[in-house]
């Protein structure tokens, strides 16, 4: 299982619309609208970084809207240590 944060940055006025149509892609456990440098947090879920970087993060960098993505791998499971 591979999970990672995408941290991404949208167009003024275009970032509900974003996170509810990411919120919508397999692979994403979650997508919020945030205040801050980014607008928009999207926690994902997938069973293998191929999954991640070949399926999930372009199905959300063609969302319209979108500027600018950022994936951040989870590397350790806390609860695991």
């Amino acid at each position: 299982m591979v999970q990672a944060y995408i941290l991404i940055q949208t167009e003024v006025g275009r970032a509900a619309q974003a996170a509810a149509a990411i919120a919508e892609i397999a692979g994403v456990a979650s997508s919020e609208e945030v205040s801050g440098p980014y607008d928009v947090i999207v926690r994902v879920s997938v069973d293998d970084a191929h999954d991640l970087a070949a399926t999930v993060v372009p199905r959300i960098q063609e969302v319209v809207g979108i500027t600018r993505t950022l994936t951040c791998p989870v590397v350790t499971d806390v609860r695991a240590v």
